[in-house]
């Protein structure tokens, strides 16, 4: 947890208290829809389409919106909670650490936001553990880059992380498996402001809720799946 400087160029989601995300620093607003294989799991991002370029902008989080993904003000109407309730420790102190024979994999359970990447082909942690198969070690690498969350993230050999690439970007997720929205995605390190003007850990994926149901408020917990 670090106090922020005033930076008006640098890419920033700032929480408002009990209501939206205020976006800044012209980051690009994407659509995705998670892809689902033959066999029902969730395979694959499928690009949708880029919003309008703007500097500025403030995203729903207490879902009762009329004009998402943007906040149209129905926050005010619904007396919308929005108390913070996630931890500031740092992504490493929260997760547990699977050891498998060629790769790590460390899970950090409550970050989750039910995307299902990792169920596929017996799911993630049967596979770390199982690595020294090649094809069982490609498919662990491949779910935990895609997890949104950054929940899951896997290891090499010499400790440094396995992850994809982004730029500072943000991805309205949507979910037709359980035909509903997802969480708000936010890449590339961007920083996340609290209320109280600190920010949380700058990680490279994460993902906030946008239903306003979350337990684990700013972040998604997959309270819209329940």
């Amino acid at each position: 947890m670090a106090n922020l400087k005033d930076q008006k160029d640098e890419p920033k989601v700032k929480v408002s208290n009990n209501g939206p995300y205020l976006v800044s620093g012209a980051v690009t607003l994407f659509e995705f829809t998670i892809g689902i294989d033959a066999d029902g799991y969730s395979y694959e991002w499928r690009d949708g389409p880029q919003y309008p370029a703007q500097e500025n902008y403030a995203l729903c989080r207490c879902g009762q919106s009329k004009n998402k993904p943007f906040c149209d003000g129905s926050h005010l109407k619904a007396n919308f909670s929005g108390k913070e309730t996630a931890s500031r420790e740092p992504y490493k102190y929260q997760a547990r650490r699977i050891r498998g024979s060629n790769i790590e994999l460390t899970d950090a359970q409550e970050l989750c936001a039910a995307a299902r990447f990792c169920d596929r082909a017996g799911g993630i942690w049967s596979l770390t553990i199982h690595s020294s198969n090649p094809e069982s070690k490609r498919i662990a690498i491949e779910e935990a880059r895609n997890c949104p969350s950054g929940r899951l993230v896997v290891w090499d050999k010499e400790g440094k992380e396995i992850e994809p690439r982004f730029e500072k970007s943000i991805v309205i997720v949507k979910d037709p498996q359980e035909d509903m929205n997802g969480p708000i995605w936010v890449r590339g390190g961007i920083t996340i402001e609290s209320t109280d003007g600190n920010a949380y850990e700058i990680r490279n994926r994460v993902t906030l809720c946008r239903c306003g149901k979350s337990y684990n408020k700013p972040f998604c917990d997959g309270s819209h799946c329940k």
